[in-house]
């Protein structure tokens, strides 16, 4: 029974549960972003270029073989240079997007830190204080 309490504060610790929330927003952002590069970013690329589909680019480095039939014996060898186009596109807005949050996040930060000092007055330290009993004592003497 303790291996499972133990796995429970360990499981529910703070930086545990952020860290499955982060990771699960990511992936989400990250299907919203590829479907936005997908869908809406390359169509009109490729429109421009003469109406190619990137996920259709490609070399191809050995033909299919087929049998007598017209079956597929050996698929297609071929690189996809096109879906690699379109994943590098999909890198470069996610990182751009992360680099504005934590760009934001950073600047959010400063301005915390630098609130004027009149808001934070500091308390006197315990020896300050008895110096100034101290002082008022001997003022009275």
């Amino acid at each position: 029974m303790k291996l499972i309490d133990e796995f429970k504060v360990f499981a529910m610790r703070g930086n545990v549960v952020d860290l499955a929330v982060g990771i699960i927003i990511g992936t989400a952002f990250g299907k919203i972003v590829s479907s936005f590069v997908a869908d809406v970013i390359m169509p009109p690329i490729g429109l421009l270029l003469g109406g190619v589909k990137f996920t259709d680019l490609k070399v191809i480095l050995k033909d299919p073989v087929m049998d007598a039939a017209g079956k597929v014996v050996t698929d297609v060898v071929s690189i996809n240079y096109g879906n690699f186009f379109q994943t590098a596109i999909d890198f470069l807005i996610i990182a751009f997007v992360i680099f504005m949050m934590i760009k934001v996040m950073n600047s959010l930060k400063r301005k915390e830190i630098l609130v004027p000092d009149e808001v934070f007055v500091p308390l006197p330290t315990h020896e300050e204080l008895l110096l100034r009993e101290i002082r008022d004592i001997l003022k009275t003497k």
